[in-house]
Protein backbone atom coordinates (compact mmCIF):
# COMPACT_ATOMS: atom_id res chain seq x y z
CA UNK A 1 0.00 0.00 0.00
CA UNK A 2 1.39 3.46 -0.86
CA UNK A 3 0.94 5.84 1.86
CA UNK A 4 0.59 9.44 0.47
CA UNK A 5 3.52 12.32 1.64
CA UNK A 6 -0.02 14.36 3.34
CA UNK A 7 0.05 11.17 5.71
CA UNK A 8 3.99 10.75 6.73
CA UNK A 9 5.60 14.42 5.39
CA UNK A 10 6.56 15.98 8.52
CA UNK A 11 7.59 12.83 10.49
CA UNK A 12 9.30 11.48 7.67
CA UNK A 13 11.54 14.77 7.71
CA UNK A 14 12.35 14.85 11.05
CA UNK A 15 13.31 11.32 11.14
CA UNK A 16 15.47 11.92 7.96
CA UNK A 17 17.66 14.07 10.74
CA UNK A 18 20.37 12.16 12.69
CA UNK A 19 22.38 13.04 15.71
CA UNK A 20 25.53 11.92 17.40
CA UNK A 21 25.20 10.60 20.91
CA UNK A 22 27.91 11.22 23.49
CA UNK A 23 29.39 8.09 22.38
CA UNK A 24 29.69 9.33 18.46
CA UNK A 25 27.22 6.93 17.26
CA UNK A 26 24.53 8.04 14.63
CA UNK A 27 21.12 8.57 16.16
CA UNK A 28 17.60 9.42 14.84
CA UNK A 29 14.95 11.30 17.05
CA UNK A 30 12.54 8.73 16.64
CA UNK A 31 14.49 5.22 17.52
CA UNK A 32 12.64 5.15 20.34
CA UNK A 33 9.49 5.78 18.72
CA UNK A 34 6.69 3.12 17.61
CA UNK A 35 3.09 2.97 15.59
CA UNK A 36 1.71 3.00 18.75
CA UNK A 37 2.66 6.61 19.59
CA UNK A 38 1.19 7.88 16.21
CA UNK A 39 -1.66 9.94 16.70
CA UNK A 40 -5.31 8.54 16.22
CA UNK A 41 -5.60 10.91 13.48
CA UNK A 42 -2.72 9.73 11.77
CA UNK A 43 -4.09 6.35 12.25
CA UNK A 44 -7.29 6.97 10.86
CA UNK A 45 -6.02 8.52 7.61
CA UNK A 46 -3.99 5.29 7.72
CA UNK A 47 -6.49 3.22 7.75
CA UNK A 48 -8.66 5.03 5.20
CA UNK A 49 -6.19 3.78 1.90
CA UNK A 50 -7.32 -0.11 3.71
CA UNK A 51 -10.25 -1.90 2.17
CA UNK A 52 -12.76 -2.97 4.73
CA UNK A 53 -12.02 -6.55 5.18
CA UNK A 54 -8.14 -5.46 6.21
CA UNK A 55 -9.58 -2.94 8.56
CA UNK A 56 -11.91 -5.09 9.98
CA UNK A 57 -8.47 -7.52 10.75
CA UNK A 58 -6.59 -4.62 11.58
CA UNK A 59 -9.42 -3.90 14.91
CA UNK A 60 -7.96 -7.08 16.13
CA UNK A 61 -4.76 -6.07 16.73
CA UNK A 62 -5.78 -4.04 20.21
CA UNK A 63 -8.66 -1.75 21.75
CA UNK A 64 -7.29 1.17 20.28
CA UNK A 65 -6.46 0.02 16.79
CA UNK A 66 -10.11 -1.41 17.45
CA UNK A 67 -11.75 1.97 18.27
CA UNK A 68 -9.75 3.84 15.20
CA UNK A 69 -11.24 0.86 12.96
CA UNK A 70 -15.18 1.46 13.92
CA UNK A 71 -14.69 5.19 13.27
CA UNK A 72 -18.17 6.20 11.35
CA UNK A 73 -15.55 8.10 8.98
CA UNK A 74 -14.05 5.25 7.73
CA UNK A 75 -17.67 3.38 6.88
CA UNK A 76 -18.54 6.01 4.21
CA UNK A 77 -19.06 3.56 1.19
CA UNK A 78 -19.87 -0.32 2.15
CA UNK A 79 -20.36 -3.23 -0.17
CA UNK A 80 -21.82 -6.51 2.02
CA UNK A 81 -21.06 -7.94 -0.99
CA UNK A 82 -18.78 -10.76 -0.03
CA UNK A 83 -18.36 -11.87 -3.74
CA UNK A 84 -17.40 -8.75 -5.53
CA UNK A 85 -14.85 -7.88 -2.62
CA UNK A 86 -17.64 -6.80 0.12
CA UNK A 87 -17.90 -7.95 3.86
CA UNK A 88 -19.33 -11.20 4.70
CA UNK A 89 -22.40 -10.05 7.15
CA UNK A 90 -23.92 -13.39 8.72
CA UNK A 91 -27.16 -12.75 10.12
CA UNK A 92 -29.54 -9.75 9.81
CA UNK A 93 -29.18 -8.47 13.19
CA UNK A 94 -25.31 -8.56 12.84
CA UNK A 95 -26.04 -6.25 9.95
CA UNK A 96 -29.17 -3.54 12.48
CA UNK A 97 -26.12 -3.34 14.95
CA UNK A 98 -23.94 -2.37 12.25
CA UNK A 99 -26.34 0.21 10.78
CA UNK A 100 -26.85 1.79 14.14
CA UNK A 101 -23.48 1.85 15.76
CA UNK A 102 -21.00 1.65 12.95
CA UNK A 103 -22.32 2.98 9.40
CA UNK A 104 -24.50 6.42 11.10
CA UNK A 105 -25.01 9.21 9.24
CA UNK A 106 -21.56 8.90 7.59
CA UNK A 107 -23.01 6.38 5.35
CA UNK A 108 -23.48 7.33 2.00
CA UNK A 109 -22.82 4.57 -0.26
CA UNK A 110 -23.86 0.76 0.31
CA UNK A 111 -23.88 -2.45 -1.45
CA UNK A 112 -26.72 -5.04 -0.28
CA UNK A 113 -27.39 -8.92 -1.62
CA UNK A 114 -30.64 -10.22 -1.41
CA UNK A 115 -30.38 -12.42 1.48
CA UNK A 116 -29.92 -9.00 3.53
CA UNK A 117 -32.75 -6.93 1.44
CA UNK A 118 -35.48 -7.18 4.06
CA UNK A 119 -38.06 -4.40 5.22
CA UNK A 120 -36.69 -4.50 8.75
CA UNK A 121 -32.99 -3.04 7.31
CA UNK A 122 -34.44 -0.86 4.54
CA UNK A 123 -36.30 0.66 7.40
CA UNK A 124 -33.27 0.88 9.68
CA UNK A 125 -31.25 2.33 6.55
CA UNK A 126 -34.21 5.21 6.30
CA UNK A 127 -34.03 5.91 10.09
CA UNK A 128 -30.47 6.08 11.12
CA UNK A 129 -28.68 6.83 7.97
CA UNK A 130 -30.12 10.31 6.75
CA UNK A 131 -26.87 10.71 4.31
CA UNK A 132 -27.69 8.12 2.21
CA UNK A 133 -27.71 8.81 -0.93
CA UNK A 134 -26.19 5.75 -3.28
CA UNK A 135 -27.33 2.19 -3.28
CA UNK A 136 -27.07 -0.97 -4.98
CA UNK A 137 -29.52 -3.75 -4.37
CA UNK A 138 -28.25 -6.95 -5.57
CA UNK A 139 -31.47 -9.80 -6.66
CA UNK A 140 -29.50 -10.94 -9.75
CA UNK A 141 -29.41 -14.86 -7.72
CA UNK A 142 -32.85 -14.27 -6.12
CA UNK A 143 -35.18 -17.28 -6.65
CA UNK A 144 -37.73 -15.86 -3.72
CA UNK A 145 -38.11 -12.03 -2.78
CA UNK A 146 -39.09 -11.54 1.19
CA UNK A 147 -41.80 -10.21 2.12
CA UNK A 148 -42.36 -5.96 1.86
CA UNK A 149 -46.03 -6.08 2.37
CA UNK A 150 -45.33 -4.47 5.79
CA UNK A 151 -42.69 -1.98 4.12
CA UNK A 152 -43.45 1.89 4.95
CA UNK A 153 -40.01 3.53 4.72
CA UNK A 154 -37.13 3.50 2.43
CA UNK A 155 -34.35 6.41 2.54
CA UNK A 156 -35.35 9.52 0.94
CA UNK A 157 -32.16 11.27 -0.17
CA UNK A 158 -31.13 8.81 -2.44
CA UNK A 159 -29.44 10.42 -5.57
CA UNK A 160 -27.90 6.95 -7.01
CA UNK A 161 -29.77 3.59 -7.33
CA UNK A 162 -28.31 0.36 -8.83
CA UNK A 163 -30.95 -2.54 -9.19
CA UNK A 164 -29.11 -5.97 -10.55
CA UNK A 165 -32.39 -7.93 -11.92
CA UNK A 166 -33.43 -11.90 -11.23
CA UNK A 167 -34.25 -13.56 -14.43
CA UNK A 168 -37.67 -14.95 -12.71
CA UNK A 169 -38.20 -12.77 -10.17
CA UNK A 170 -40.98 -10.14 -10.57
CA UNK A 171 -39.76 -7.00 -8.66
CA UNK A 172 -43.34 -4.95 -8.80
CA UNK A 173 -44.02 -5.95 -5.39
CA UNK A 174 -41.14 -4.38 -4.24
CA UNK A 175 -41.24 -1.28 -6.07
CA UNK A 176 -44.72 -0.45 -5.57
CA UNK A 177 -43.42 -0.09 -1.94
CA UNK A 178 -40.64 2.51 -2.81
CA UNK A 179 -42.29 4.40 -5.85
CA UNK A 180 -43.25 7.64 -3.15
CA UNK A 181 -39.95 7.31 -1.91
CA UNK A 182 -37.45 8.19 -5.32
CA UNK A 183 -38.45 10.85 -6.98
CA UNK A 184 -35.00 12.37 -6.19
CA UNK A 185 -32.98 9.92 -7.77
CA UNK A 186 -30.85 11.22 -10.77
CA UNK A 187 -28.93 8.48 -11.94
CA UNK A 188 -30.75 4.88 -12.52
CA UNK A 189 -28.95 1.59 -13.28
CA UNK A 190 -31.38 -1.49 -14.07
CA UNK A 191 -28.95 -4.26 -14.73
CA UNK A 192 -30.01 -7.59 -16.27
CA UNK A 193 -28.53 -10.91 -17.05
CA UNK A 194 -27.04 -10.69 -20.45
CA UNK A 195 -23.80 -12.02 -19.43
CA UNK A 196 -25.44 -15.40 -17.73
CA UNK A 197 -27.67 -16.26 -20.89
CA UNK A 198 -27.19 -19.80 -22.48
CA UNK A 199 -27.49 -20.72 -25.52
CA UNK A 200 -30.67 -21.72 -25.63
CA UNK A 201 -33.60 -19.75 -25.80
CA UNK A 202 -35.69 -19.38 -22.55
CA UNK A 203 -39.00 -17.60 -22.20
CA UNK A 204 -38.10 -14.01 -20.93
CA UNK A 205 -39.98 -12.11 -18.44
CA UNK A 206 -40.35 -8.45 -18.07
CA UNK A 207 -39.26 -8.33 -14.36
CA UNK A 208 -39.61 -5.08 -13.67
CA UNK A 209 -42.63 -2.51 -14.87
CA UNK A 210 -40.45 0.59 -16.46
CA UNK A 211 -43.74 2.10 -17.72
CA UNK A 212 -44.56 2.48 -14.10
CA UNK A 213 -41.06 3.05 -12.94
CA UNK A 214 -40.57 5.85 -15.41
CA UNK A 215 -43.39 8.38 -13.73
CA UNK A 216 -41.98 7.30 -10.21
CA UNK A 217 -38.68 8.85 -11.58
CA UNK A 218 -39.01 12.43 -13.50
CA UNK A 219 -35.90 13.96 -12.52
CA UNK A 220 -33.17 11.56 -13.73
CA UNK A 221 -30.13 12.49 -15.77
CA UNK A 222 -28.64 9.47 -16.22
CA UNK A 223 -30.37 6.09 -16.98
CA UNK A 224 -28.16 2.73 -17.54
CA UNK A 225 -30.10 -0.22 -18.83
CA UNK A 226 -27.48 -3.11 -19.17
CA UNK A 227 -28.30 -6.13 -21.12
CA UNK A 228 -31.90 -6.86 -20.05
CA UNK A 229 -33.54 -9.01 -22.66
CA UNK A 230 -36.68 -7.59 -22.26
CA UNK A 231 -36.13 -3.79 -22.73
CA UNK A 232 -37.02 -2.68 -26.36
CA UNK A 233 -38.22 0.36 -28.07
CA UNK A 234 -41.20 0.94 -26.05
CA UNK A 235 -39.26 1.00 -22.73
CA UNK A 236 -36.44 4.00 -24.15
CA UNK A 237 -40.26 6.17 -25.12
CA UNK A 238 -41.33 5.91 -21.62
CA UNK A 239 -38.19 7.16 -20.20
CA UNK A 240 -37.88 9.63 -23.08
CA UNK A 241 -41.92 10.96 -22.14
CA UNK A 242 -41.39 11.68 -18.22
CA UNK A 243 -37.64 12.66 -18.24
CA UNK A 244 -37.11 15.75 -19.51
CA UNK A 245 -33.62 16.10 -17.60
CA UNK A 246 -31.84 13.38 -19.22
CA UNK A 247 -28.48 13.65 -20.28
CA UNK A 248 -27.17 10.41 -20.86
CA UNK A 249 -28.90 7.14 -21.91
CA UNK A 250 -27.16 3.66 -22.20
CA UNK A 251 -28.96 0.75 -23.43
CA UNK A 252 -25.94 -1.63 -24.17
CA UNK A 253 -26.72 -5.46 -24.75
CA UNK A 254 -30.40 -4.57 -25.30
CA UNK A 255 -30.87 -6.59 -28.13
CA UNK A 256 -34.64 -6.09 -28.52
CA UNK A 257 -33.42 -2.28 -29.61
CA UNK A 258 -33.99 -1.41 -33.33
CA UNK A 259 -34.11 2.14 -32.48
CA UNK A 260 -37.44 2.82 -33.77
CA UNK A 261 -38.37 5.48 -31.34
CA UNK A 262 -34.71 7.13 -31.75
CA UNK A 263 -36.39 10.21 -33.48
CA UNK A 264 -38.86 11.00 -30.57
CA UNK A 265 -35.77 10.43 -28.26
CA UNK A 266 -34.00 13.45 -29.49
CA UNK A 267 -37.17 15.18 -30.06
CA UNK A 268 -38.11 15.51 -26.37
CA UNK A 269 -34.48 15.10 -24.49
CA UNK A 270 -33.31 18.39 -25.84
CA UNK A 271 -30.03 17.88 -23.41
CA UNK A 272 -29.49 14.16 -24.62
CA UNK A 273 -25.87 14.36 -25.24
CA UNK A 274 -24.38 10.57 -24.84
CA UNK A 275 -26.33 7.97 -26.20
CA UNK A 276 -24.67 4.23 -25.74
CA UNK A 277 -26.19 1.43 -27.71
CA UNK A 278 -23.64 -1.13 -28.13
CA UNK A 279 -24.80 -4.83 -29.30
CA UNK A 280 -28.38 -3.13 -30.08
CA UNK A 281 -30.32 -4.60 -33.20
CA UNK A 282 -30.47 -1.21 -34.80
CA UNK A 283 -32.32 -0.59 -38.14
CA UNK A 284 -30.32 1.86 -40.51
CA UNK A 285 -33.49 3.37 -41.88
CA UNK A 286 -34.66 4.30 -38.36
CA UNK A 287 -31.74 5.72 -37.05
CA UNK A 288 -31.65 8.00 -40.71
CA UNK A 289 -34.65 9.12 -39.41
CA UNK A 290 -33.49 11.10 -36.33
CA UNK A 291 -33.07 15.17 -36.90
CA UNK A 292 -28.69 14.71 -36.02
CA UNK A 293 -28.36 18.78 -36.82
CA UNK A 294 -30.85 19.57 -34.15
CA UNK A 295 -29.72 17.15 -31.60
CA UNK A 296 -26.99 17.99 -28.92
CA UNK A 297 -25.72 14.62 -28.99
CA UNK A 298 -21.77 14.65 -28.16
CA UNK A 299 -20.88 10.96 -27.32
CA UNK A 300 -22.02 7.99 -29.49
CA UNK A 301 -21.74 4.20 -29.44
CA UNK A 302 -22.98 1.95 -31.98
CA UNK A 303 -20.65 -0.73 -31.75
CA UNK A 304 -21.51 -4.33 -33.03
CA UNK A 305 -24.98 -3.21 -34.69
CA UNK A 306 -24.35 -3.55 -38.40
CA UNK A 307 -25.68 -0.40 -39.59
CA UNK A 308 -25.06 0.11 -43.00
CA UNK A 309 -22.40 2.68 -45.10
CA UNK A 310 -25.07 4.89 -45.96
CA UNK A 311 -26.57 5.09 -42.60
CA UNK A 312 -23.29 5.52 -40.66
CA UNK A 313 -22.34 7.95 -43.50
CA UNK A 314 -25.74 9.91 -43.04
CA UNK A 315 -25.42 9.79 -39.33
CA UNK A 316 -21.57 11.15 -38.98
CA UNK A 317 -21.95 13.81 -41.88
CA UNK A 318 -24.70 15.41 -39.79
CA UNK A 319 -24.18 15.41 -36.11
CA UNK A 320 -22.55 18.34 -35.61
CA UNK A 321 -20.13 18.13 -32.83
CA UNK A 322 -19.44 14.65 -32.11
CA UNK A 323 -16.71 14.34 -29.56
CA UNK A 324 -16.84 10.27 -28.80
CA UNK A 325 -17.72 7.56 -31.13
CA UNK A 326 -17.35 3.67 -30.88
CA UNK A 327 -18.23 2.34 -34.00
CA UNK A 328 -16.09 -0.49 -33.92
CA UNK A 329 -17.30 -4.60 -35.19
CA UNK A 330 -19.47 -2.75 -38.01
CA UNK A 331 -18.51 -4.41 -41.75
CA UNK A 332 -20.34 -0.88 -42.94
CA UNK A 333 -17.21 1.30 -41.60
CA UNK A 334 -14.95 1.06 -44.59
CA UNK A 335 -12.65 3.48 -46.27
CA UNK A 336 -15.93 5.88 -47.52
CA UNK A 337 -17.27 6.70 -44.37
CA UNK A 338 -14.42 7.85 -43.09
CA UNK A 339 -13.36 9.63 -45.83
CA UNK A 340 -16.47 11.24 -46.46
CA UNK A 341 -16.97 12.42 -42.80
CA UNK A 342 -13.24 13.53 -42.65
CA UNK A 343 -14.71 15.81 -45.89
CA UNK A 344 -17.62 17.00 -44.12
CA UNK A 345 -15.79 18.78 -41.21
CA UNK A 346 -18.07 17.33 -38.22
CA UNK A 347 -15.17 15.19 -37.17
CA UNK A 348 -13.00 19.19 -36.11
CA UNK A 349 -14.53 18.44 -32.57
CA UNK A 350 -13.91 14.73 -32.02
CA UNK A 351 -11.51 13.73 -29.08
CA UNK A 352 -12.01 9.75 -29.04
CA UNK A 353 -12.54 7.27 -31.90
CA UNK A 354 -13.01 3.57 -31.32
CA UNK A 355 -12.66 1.30 -34.74
CA UNK A 356 -11.83 -1.89 -33.15
CA UNK A 357 -12.25 -4.99 -35.15
CA UNK A 358 -13.17 -3.11 -38.70
CA UNK A 359 -11.97 -4.81 -41.00
CA UNK A 360 -12.97 -2.79 -44.24
CA UNK A 361 -11.18 -0.11 -43.24
CA UNK A 362 -7.28 -0.19 -45.15
CA UNK A 363 -4.28 1.53 -43.03
CA UNK A 364 -4.26 4.16 -45.68
CA UNK A 365 -7.62 5.38 -44.72
CA UNK A 366 -7.11 5.40 -41.43
CA UNK A 367 -3.30 7.00 -41.79
CA UNK A 368 -4.93 9.98 -43.85
CA UNK A 369 -7.50 10.15 -40.98
CA UNK A 370 -5.64 10.49 -38.50
CA UNK A 371 -3.28 12.47 -40.43
CA UNK A 372 -5.87 15.33 -40.11
CA UNK A 373 -7.05 14.99 -36.88
CA UNK A 374 -4.80 12.34 -35.01
CA UNK A 375 -3.28 15.70 -32.58
CA UNK A 376 -7.29 16.33 -31.34
CA UNK A 377 -7.20 12.83 -30.05
CA UNK A 378 -7.52 11.71 -26.51
CA UNK A 379 -8.47 8.54 -27.11
CA UNK A 380 -7.82 5.89 -29.86
CA UNK A 381 -8.67 2.25 -30.58
CA UNK A 382 -7.50 0.46 -33.13
CA UNK A 383 -7.53 -3.49 -32.29
CA UNK A 384 -8.72 -6.17 -33.65
CA UNK A 385 -7.97 -5.75 -37.09
CA UNK A 386 -5.05 -8.11 -38.12
CA UNK A 387 -3.53 -5.82 -41.15
CA UNK A 388 -3.07 -3.07 -38.74
CA UNK A 389 0.75 -3.74 -37.23
CA UNK A 390 3.07 -1.86 -35.41
CA UNK A 391 4.27 -0.03 -38.62
CA UNK A 392 1.28 2.20 -38.58
CA UNK A 393 1.22 3.08 -35.21
CA UNK A 394 4.55 4.15 -35.58
CA UNK A 395 4.07 6.40 -38.71
CA UNK A 396 1.10 7.89 -36.68
CA UNK A 397 2.44 8.21 -33.04
CA UNK A 398 4.16 11.83 -33.46
CA UNK A 399 0.41 12.88 -34.36
CA UNK A 400 -0.86 11.52 -31.07
CA UNK A 401 0.70 14.42 -28.79
CA UNK A 402 -2.42 14.39 -26.47
CA UNK A 403 -3.45 11.16 -26.36
CA UNK A 404 -4.28 9.77 -22.74
CA UNK A 405 -5.90 6.23 -23.95
CA UNK A 406 -4.10 4.20 -26.92
CA UNK A 407 -5.36 0.10 -27.69
CA UNK A 408 -3.64 -1.76 -30.67
CA UNK A 409 -3.11 -5.36 -31.88
CA UNK A 410 -5.16 -8.67 -32.03
CA UNK A 411 -5.14 -11.51 -30.54
CA UNK A 412 -5.44 -13.40 -33.40
CA UNK A 413 -1.51 -14.98 -34.22
CA UNK A 414 -0.28 -12.63 -37.05
CA UNK A 415 2.36 -14.17 -39.93
CA UNK A 416 4.69 -10.86 -39.27
CA UNK A 417 6.55 -10.23 -36.18
CA UNK A 418 5.66 -7.32 -33.95
CA UNK A 419 8.45 -4.82 -32.96
CA UNK A 420 7.66 -3.79 -29.23
CA UNK A 421 10.77 -2.23 -28.42
CA UNK A 422 10.37 0.10 -31.04
CA UNK A 423 6.79 0.81 -30.19
CA UNK A 424 7.11 1.41 -26.64
CA UNK A 425 10.02 4.14 -27.30
CA UNK A 426 7.75 6.05 -29.98
CA UNK A 427 4.92 5.60 -27.45
CA UNK A 428 7.15 7.38 -24.72
CA UNK A 429 8.38 10.11 -26.88
CA UNK A 430 5.32 10.95 -28.62
CA UNK A 431 2.42 10.53 -25.77
CA UNK A 432 3.23 12.28 -22.47
CA UNK A 433 0.26 12.48 -21.53
CA UNK A 434 -0.75 8.88 -21.82
CA UNK A 435 -2.96 7.16 -18.86
CA UNK A 436 -3.88 4.07 -20.32
CA UNK A 437 -2.15 1.50 -22.90
CA UNK A 438 -3.28 -2.09 -23.81
CA UNK A 439 -1.49 -4.56 -26.53
CA UNK A 440 -3.69 -6.84 -27.32
CA UNK A 441 -0.93 -8.89 -30.01
CA UNK A 442 -0.14 -12.63 -29.35
CA UNK A 443 3.31 -12.66 -27.00
CA UNK A 444 4.54 -14.96 -29.80
CA UNK A 445 4.30 -11.85 -32.18
CA UNK A 446 6.18 -9.86 -29.96
CA UNK A 447 10.06 -9.37 -30.78
CA UNK A 448 12.07 -7.76 -28.24
CA UNK A 449 15.90 -7.81 -27.43
CA UNK A 450 18.68 -7.82 -24.40
CA UNK A 451 17.91 -4.32 -24.00
CA UNK A 452 14.01 -4.10 -24.05
CA UNK A 453 14.71 -2.55 -20.52
CA UNK A 454 15.97 0.51 -21.99
CA UNK A 455 12.53 1.31 -23.86
CA UNK A 456 10.58 -0.05 -20.75
CA UNK A 457 12.62 2.30 -18.53
CA UNK A 458 11.94 4.89 -20.91
CA UNK A 459 7.90 4.65 -21.04
CA UNK A 460 7.96 4.42 -17.52
CA UNK A 461 10.15 7.85 -16.24
CA UNK A 462 8.31 9.45 -19.56
CA UNK A 463 4.85 8.43 -19.58
CA UNK A 464 4.51 9.39 -15.32
CA UNK A 465 1.02 9.80 -15.60
CA UNK A 466 0.58 5.94 -16.43
CA UNK A 467 -1.50 4.35 -14.62
CA UNK A 468 -2.51 1.15 -16.19
CA UNK A 469 -0.66 -0.98 -19.05
CA UNK A 470 -2.19 -4.69 -20.30
CA UNK A 471 -0.07 -7.12 -22.41
CA UNK A 472 -1.11 -10.11 -23.30
CA UNK A 473 0.54 -12.84 -20.48
CA UNK A 474 3.80 -13.88 -21.40
CA UNK A 475 7.83 -13.25 -21.36
CA UNK A 476 7.28 -9.82 -22.24
CA UNK A 477 4.29 -9.48 -19.60
CA UNK A 478 6.61 -10.37 -17.09
CA UNK A 479 9.58 -8.46 -18.00
CA UNK A 480 7.17 -4.94 -18.18
CA UNK A 481 5.82 -6.29 -14.78
CA UNK A 482 9.21 -6.91 -13.04
CA UNK A 483 10.34 -3.39 -14.02
CA UNK A 484 7.72 -1.14 -12.82
CA UNK A 485 7.73 -3.30 -9.63
CA UNK A 486 11.47 -2.48 -8.90
CA UNK A 487 10.48 1.12 -9.58
CA UNK A 488 7.52 0.66 -6.69
CA UNK A 489 5.06 1.01 -9.22
CA UNK A 490 3.20 -2.03 -8.26
CA UNK A 491 -0.33 -1.98 -9.73
CA UNK A 492 0.05 -0.82 -13.41
CA UNK A 493 0.79 -3.56 -15.22
CA UNK A 494 -1.60 -5.91 -15.60
CA UNK A 495 -3.02 -8.82 -17.94
CA UNK A 496 -5.67 -9.44 -20.14
CA UNK A 497 -7.07 -11.97 -18.69
CA UNK A 498 -8.41 -9.65 -16.08
CA UNK A 499 -8.19 -6.09 -17.34
CA UNK A 500 -9.10 -4.03 -20.51
CA UNK A 501 -8.92 -0.88 -21.65
CA UNK A 502 -11.37 1.52 -23.05
CA UNK A 503 -12.60 4.93 -24.30
CA UNK A 504 -15.57 5.12 -21.57
CA UNK A 505 -13.08 6.19 -18.83
CA UNK A 506 -13.10 9.54 -21.63
CA UNK A 507 -17.24 9.62 -21.68
CA UNK A 508 -18.35 12.87 -18.87
CA UNK A 509 -20.12 11.05 -17.19
CA UNK A 510 -18.54 8.22 -17.25
CA UNK A 511 -17.69 8.10 -12.81
CA UNK A 512 -21.91 8.02 -12.62
CA UNK A 513 -22.05 4.97 -15.97
CA UNK A 514 -19.94 2.36 -13.35
CA UNK A 515 -22.25 -0.30 -11.41
CA UNK A 516 -20.57 -3.50 -9.84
Amino acid sequence: MDIPTDVWGQLALEASQVYLTEGGQIRSPFANTTIEKLPDKVLLNIFSYLSHREICRMATVCKRWRMVAYDTKLWTHVSLRPEISGLHVGSLESLLALISIRFGPSLRYIELPIELITHTVLHELAAKCPNLTHMLLDFSTAMQLHDFSEMQAFPTKLRYLCICLSEVIFMEGFMRKIYNFINGLEILHLIGTYEKVEEEEEEIYEVINVHKLKSATPNLRVINLYGINFVDDSHIDAFSSNCIQLECLAVNYCNKVTGSTMKTLFQRSRRLTCLLMNGCSLHSEHVMQVEWEKSSIQELDVTATDLSTECLIDMLTRIPNLRFLSAGQINGFNDTVLKTWQEAGTARNLVALDVDASDNLSDEALHRFLSRHGGQLWGLVMSGMPHITDQLWQSVLQLLTNAKILIMGTQERLGVNIHVDQLMDGIANSCPNLERLELRWDPENLRFSDKSQKAIDILRVKCLKLKCLVLSDGRYYEIVKANFERADRTTVVRTSTNCRVSNYYLLSNYKELVFN
